[in-house]
């Protein structure tokens, strides 16, 4: 379904981090939400393409929108966007990276502490993965994030989570 709408930003006590995002109408919006699936594909200015999800405001819908996208777009608040919305009806309501899954197929105990996981927690980490560029980077990431779903028992915990990818990016480099 494609629409118009304007990248607007919270203000006041509806600001938080998250600020920048699109505007849904409510009946556009309704029409994606399947029980708790929100997830949606949002295809911006027939540019670029975003899974997302659905987020409730008082008065209607909305996609947040991060800075890499906007700038990406050239966009400012209030500035008109075309968007189309479809169903996400991807796994993880996300693309998977190889390397991650690769490893988590070859991995039973990883496999289903990961699958033990929230569904955002697992598109967390796979944003972690899926956010840098170079193969071998999304591996060490991947493998970090295993070694520690098992050092922790399937437990998440992301502040040592980070130190144990820090040590993974590390390793074979010389000081």
């Amino acid at each position: 379904m494609k629409f118009n709408t304007t990248l607007s930003k919270f203000s006041g006590t509806d600001a938080s981090v998250y600020e920048l995002h699109l505007p849904v109408p409510k009946p556009i919006a309704e029409q994606f939400i399947r029980g708790e699936n929100r997830r949606v594909i949002c295809e911006i200015n027939e540019i670029t393409s975003l899974h997302s999800g659905l987020m409730p405001h008082k008065d209607y819908w909305y996609i947040l929108i991060n800075q890499s996208v906007i700038k990406k777009l050239g966009l400012e608040v209030g500035h008109s966007v075309s968007v189309k919305l479809t169903p996400d009806d991807s796994t993880y309501g996300m693309e998977m990276p190889e390397e991650l899954m690769v490893l988590l197929d070859q991995d039973s105990q990883g496999y289903e502490y990961f699958h033990q996981l929230t569904p955002g927690k697992q598109r967390n980490l796979i944003y972690i993965v899926s956010k840098v560029k170079s193969s071998e980077s999304r591996l060490n990431k991947a493998l970090a994030i295993v070694h520690h779903l098992k050092d922790q028992n399937g437990k998440l915990d992301f502040k040592l989570l980070n130190q144990v990818i820090k040590n993974y990016n590390n390793r074979g480099k010389l000081n």
